[in-house]
């Protein structure tokens, strides 16, 4: 039971006899809802069935793992958590900085910009800091965090970076000001935001995308999804 984020070249490694059920949510739009994925695990564990959650980066980080986990574990069934590497991490490695380089940042602060709903924005004047890097998932519209974080205090000449579909072929990144920030275009989803002093050792230079060759392999799934 696989997300959509979850490439086609990951796929392409499923063994053949696997059943491979796309459950994924994207900007809002759900082939299935989470209280329709949390039996589908519970049943086909009770079925004697060798079950993987598959999902992109790490599970545990802005994902609907904790609620799975619950569900599974309420229903008896034991559950093994594989880590994996959260787009922050992948992000900060593609352009080469430290999140936490000790001569900018003394802390890091993950955050989402998608809220459930019902739950109030996120309150950049508590959350902000000029000693903080502050990574902000699912930015959507980038510009009002901009301005939210800007108003909250922090410079307007403050570097930060936006990064979207890390780690795949299409990958693009462009390095700019908060100030600037809230000029650019979105960028294709699923993005990431990156804020502090420390995307200033960045790799990148100002506004430059850059592209990865698409890797050369044959998914072989057409068939199974």
């Amino acid at each position: 039971m696989h997300d959509a984020l979850v490439s086609a070249e990951v796929l392409a490694l499923v063994p053949l006899s696997a059943r491979v059920l796309n459950v994924g949510k994207r900007c809002g739009r759900k082939c299935i809802t989470q209280q329709e994925i949390n039996p589908l695990l519970v049943s086909f564990a009770a079925e004697g069935k060798l079950v993987v959650r598959l999902k992109s980066g790490d599970p545990l980080l802005f994902g609907r793992g904790g609620e799975e986990i619950d569900a599974l574990r309420q229903a008896d069934v034991d559950v093994e958590i594989v880590p994996g590497i959260t787009a922050a991490v992948a992000a900060a490695s593609a352009a080469e900085i430290s999140l936490t380089d000790r001569r900018y940042a003394d802390g890091l602060l993950l955050v989402s910009a998608h809220r459930a709903p019902g739950k109030a924005e996120p309150d950049w004047r508590g959350l902000s800091d000029s000693r903080t890097t502050i990574v902000v998932y699912m930015p959507g519209d980038h510009k009002n965090i901009a301005k939210g974080l800007i108003r909250s205090g922090l410079n307007g000449q403050a570097p930060c970076m936006l990064i979207s579909k890390i780690s795949l072929p299409e990958q693009q990144s462009f390095k700019t000001t908060l100030e600037a920030l809230r000029h650019m275009p979105l960028l294709p989803a699923p993005s990431l935001l990156i804020v502090g002093e420390t995307v200033a050792t960045a790799r990148l230079t100002e506004h430059q995308p850059v592209y990865r060759q698409p890797p050369q392999t044959k998914t072989g799934t057409e068939n199974r999804l």
